[in-house]
């Protein structure tokens, strides 16, 4: 299984970035995919998660501003981030959960204020 996120870049406070992540591979069904990112000197920090169900979870700080979604025929999910703060920088990997978790190459966003 592979994932390629893309979508990271430099944006200024108040605006919105959207991230991008689709697997390619040996998938069987529909996995449960998401973000999780990590800030200079921050330890690895769950952002956003999609579960098979559509079920949604997030981190308190990125509550309505942030919202993953999923195209389940396409294997990609999305981050859609809009009123980004300067604390949102940092490197944002993609996951996927089957039998293991496999991990995108990581996108980093860095918010400007």
């Amino acid at each position: 299984v592979q994932l390629q996120a893309s979508g990271g870049g430099l944006v200024q406070a108040g605006r919105s970035l959207r991230l991008s992540c689709a697997a390619s591979g040996s998938i069987v069904g529909i996995a449960p995919m998401g973000w999780y990112r990590q800030a200079p000197g921050k330890q690895r920090e769950l952002v956003a998660r999609i579960n098979i169900s559509g079920d949604t979870t997030y981190a308190d700080s990125v509550k309505g501003r942030f919202t993953i979604s999923r195209d389940n025929a396409k294997n990609t999910v999305y981050l859609q981030m809009n009123s980004l703060k300067s604390e949102d920088t940092a490197v944002y990997y993609c996951f996927l959960a089957v039998s293991q978790t496999y991990w995108g190459q990581g996108t980093l966003v860095t918010v400007s204020s």
